[in-house]
């Protein structure tokens, strides 16, 4: 809690900051009139003249004492909108048709003690004001030549990124398509194991087309899910099993998504080689889903499902004892995300992976 002392510190600060914040926009206005030759002395002369006429009308309701009342506005207005020349004649011009009008002796350029004085002081008076305001917009110049270098800056930053994940997307794209070339003039388990490594060279390069944007290293996990099990499935020649994904709109962080879309093909690949071998028909389920904790709310916890209706899980699996190298391959991925894996036959073989988000251990 803050007391009334702060908060009144608080709102005095951003009332500080707020009539920076108004300077600073109006100066940025100006520089349209600054950078206009013929404006910015319009503007200077309309202020002498207005100036001038003004101090004139007032002539009669001022005491004497007054000659640069209507001069000093002027002359600060013309320094802020029209810039540092077009202020210091401004100032010159106001300056001696007060000397010349409104001190006496009248329509004389002729000084006493006391006129030089004040004439003394206003010179340094709208000195010290041209001054400033040209610091300002100095300031303010400098400040927008960074601004720009930085925007600048950062568009050769987004350009050179987009094109290194376009440049890295299309060779993995490559790489993809020779190993299905080579993946054609063999047959049996040569055959399924290039394709699987076509698979997942293929879904590295969609990912990497999915995060050409620099500041969104996110990716939406559930259309790669639908994408994915048709690729997979066309390589395997299986038309005759179904394919169903239903995703939660969950984004995945970038450090994530490729572990994790290795883990979605192992996991679909083999449900597609042992679930629905020799031309078995049958459907294979994928979600992807938040996981909500005792109250309901959704936490940083994310569940991966793939569930087929085959014959389930061999007994020497979920005793541990398999060794393959899918399943090598999905516990080590898993372990590179913090996640937890579980197994079970209910009645076809469903495969859960939990993992969090932030990347640390998930709780299973």
């Amino acid at each position: 809690m803050t007391s009334a002392g702060e908060e009144i510190a608080i709102e005095q600060s951003g009332g500080r900051t707020g009539t920076l914040n108004l300077v600073q926009r109006a100066l940025v206005r100006t520089r349209r009139l600054r950078d206009s030759a013929t404006h910015r002395w319009l503007f200077a002369a309309t202020a002498v003249v207005v100036s001038t006429g003004l101090r004139y009308w007032l002539d009669s309701d001022l005491p004497s004492g007054f000659p640069y009342l209507t001069f000093f506005p002027a002359v600060i207005l013309t320094a802020f909108f029209a810039g540092l020349w077009p202020g210091i004649v401004t100032g010159v011009a106001c300056g001696f048709a007060s000397w010349y009008l409104f001190i006496p002796p009248h329509l004389s350029f002729a000084l006493n003690g006391g006129a030089a004085l004040a004439l003394g002081f206003y010179v340094a008076i709208i000195a010290v004001d041209i001054s400033l305001i040209h610091w300002m917009h100095q300031a303010l110049d400098r400040l927008e030549a960074e601004r720009e270098k930085a925007a600048r800056l950062a568009a050769e930053r987004d350009l050179m990124f987009k094109e290194l994940q376009h440049r890295v997307s299309n060779n993995l794209a490559v790489v993809s398509a020779m190993l299905n070339a080579q993946r054609r003039g063999l047959h049996g388990e040569a055959a399924s194991v290039l394709a699987r490594a076509a698979a997942r060279v293929n879904l590295i390069s969609k990912i990497q087309r999915q995060l050409h944007d620099p500041g969104q290293q996110n990716v939406d996990f559930g259309p790669y899910l639908l994408s994915l099990g048709p690729d997979l499935l066309e390589a395997a020649n299986a038309p005759h099993v179904s394919y169903e994904v239903e995703a939660d709109p969950v984004s995945i962080p970038a450090d994530l998504a490729v572990p994790l879309g290795l883990i979605a093909t192992e996991l679909i690949s083999n449900a597609i080689e042992h679930a629905f071998a020799d031309g078995r028909a049958g459907r294979l389920r994928v979600g992807l889903k938040q996981i909500a904790d005792a109250d309901g709310q959704f936490e940083r916890r994310v569940a991966l499902t793939v569930a087929d209706d085959g014959p389930g899980w061999p007994a020497d699996f979920l005793d541990g004892q398999s060794r393959n190298l899918g399943t090598r391959i999905i516990q080590s991925l898993a372990q590179q995300i913090g996640g937890t894996l579980a197994y079970r036959s209910d009645p076809g073989a469903v495969c859960e992976l939990r993992f969090s988000l932030a990347g640390s251990p998930a709780r299973s």
